[in-house]
């Protein structure tokens, strides 16, 4: 059996099975030992029904805290934690679901509390029992994550050592990346220089590397924001040793296993139930305003193939998150063949190439209802740094360093670049909108989203857009 590769399905598998034993039991001491007046007889064939229900329920609650999101290796004893706060937040909910207000100390609502211990045990203990087999298969050299050290010196030859004198940890080490093409081919303890950090992306995809640990020496630490540079959008880990801390700072997480330091940069900007929840209201949203449009869509058609010739809809390949490509729907602002000749170009004010009715379609950013499809589709949220074509992406990631961590989350249809600054007509402006798009990753949250939308809002009813790229 591969714990790693189906460790999500597995989780999932044991909370449920562990979930149904906590209420089953629960059901049958509830019931069974007479503490609860029952007036309607209560068979064990009638509780496996509300038992699975409740553990379904549970499955939802703990993906949508985060649960799930957990990566290993991870510490046993922060993995039990996280389990006591969310049963007992789950179970604090549902108290209040089936609070009784003329009864709040009822026999039912205390034995809530035998039944939160018993969720805790068992939960836990499933979580506890997963963790430790894997933890044990680590040590037999087994489904380890293939890492990469950043760094050819004394410091990353001597956490080559250490990492490989506790496999628990659950790395193996493919080989060192060091900083100059001259070291490659030099080894230690059976692990190879195998290129150099502008290679970087390369080599994760050709070892399918899943953690990148840097151990850069202090002559090297001004390589730091290349390191983030050529890593940054891939699907990989990132962590430094403690001594670059205060380079990075604010942008970590520290992570400890085995007394090793290690801490992780640039992690999830936002809680796990609010990633779920902004996902949750991107869909609803989605689904409502594609829903009102759908009367409009004819009439916006029409206008559109009345003042000019060409398609009503426009498509474009735009960078996503993690660097996917995806296709981009808007209405059709400019003329059909509006860079045939000029190839991608960034937009002007007063655009020559704006339709009489794009012009309209811009400034109310009624052109950008289409990407409610691509929202729906999961390519773009409500609110986030805006999509760029892989052109202007390529220029970007050479000109600013720390440009690819917009690729680590969602694009958005507005955001708050948007509403702080015009929209761009020169890499100086995206430079500019860079530190806004920045800012907002770097305090992601609900209350931020829905401050942006309103500001939004506000900019459409007073027909106060800027204009935007084709």
């Amino acid at each position: 059996m591969n714990l790693r590769k189906n460790e999500t399905i597995l989780l999932v598998l044991i909370d449920f099975i562990t979930t149904f034993i906590a209420m089953f039991l629960f059901y049958m001491f509830k019931f069974k030992t007479g503490i609860v007046d029952n007036p309607v007889p209560l068979f064990i064939a009638d509780i496996p029904f509300p038992a699975l229900i409740v553990s379904l329920g549970w499955i939802l609650f703990f993906w949508f805290s985060g649960l799930y999101s957990i990566k290993s290796p991870a510490s046993r004893i922060d993995e039990t934690l996280s389990v006591i706060k969310i049963v007992s937040v789950g179970s604090l909910l549902l108290v209040l679901l089936t609070l009784q207000v003329d009864n709040i100390i009822s026999p039912g609502k205390i034995l809530v509390i035998t039944y939160w211990l018993g969720m805790i045990m068992f939960v836990g203990g499933g979580r506890l029992f997963f963790r430790t087999v894997q933890r044990k298969r680590f040590m037999d050299g087994r489904e380890l994550y293939p890492s990469i050290l950043v760094g050819w010196n004394e410091r990353s030859k001597a956490l080559n050592k250490r990492i490989k004198s506790f496999p628990g940890l659950g790395y193996s080490v493919v080989g060192f990346v060091s900083t100059r093409a001259e070291d490659i081919g030099e080894t230690d303890e059976g692990s190879e220089v195998i290129g150099e950090i502008t290679e970087l992306p390369k080599i994760i995809k050709k070892y399918d590397i899943k953690e990148v640990i840097l151990a850069l020496s202090s002559n090297d630490h001004k390589r730091l924001l290349d390191v983030i540079k050529y890593v940054n959008g891939e699907s990989v880990g990132i962590k430094i040793t403690p001594d670059m801390y205060d380079i990075i700072s604010g942008q970590a997480r520290t992570n400890q296993i085995y007394g090793l330091p290690l801490i992780d940069i640039l992690p999830e900007f936002m809680p796990a139930w609010e990633v779920s929840a902004k996902r949750l209201i991107d869909i609803l949203i989605s689904i409502g305003v594609l829903g009102v449009f759908i009367p409009f869509w004819l009439l916006i058609g029409i206008l559109i193939k009345i003042d000019s010739r060409g398609k009503i809809l426009y498509r474009q390949e735009r960078v996503g998150k993690e660097g996917r490509h995806f296709n981009i729907f808007k209405f059709r602002s400019m003329s059909s063949d509006a860079e045939s000749k000029t190839g991608p170009v960034w937009a002007t004010e007063d655009d020559p190439r704006v339709t009489r009715i794009g012009k309209f379609l811009r400034t109310s950013r009624i052109d950008e209802v289409p990407q409610f499809i691509n929202v729906l589709m999961g390519n773009m949220s409500l609110v986030g740094p805006r999509p760029e074509r892989q052109y202007f992406v390529d220029q970007l990631k050479k000109e600013m360093p720390l440009y690819t961590k917009r690729l680590r989350i969602r694009p958005g249809i507005t955001g708050w670049a948007q509403i702080k600054h015009k929209y761009d007509e020169s890499l100086d402006d995206v430079k500019r909108k860079l530190r806004y798009d920045l800012f907002y990753i770097e305090n992601m949250s609900l209350r931020m989203d829905f401050k942006i939308i309103l500001s939004t809002i506000k900019v459409m009813i007073s027909g106060k857009g800027h204009f935007r790229s084709p």
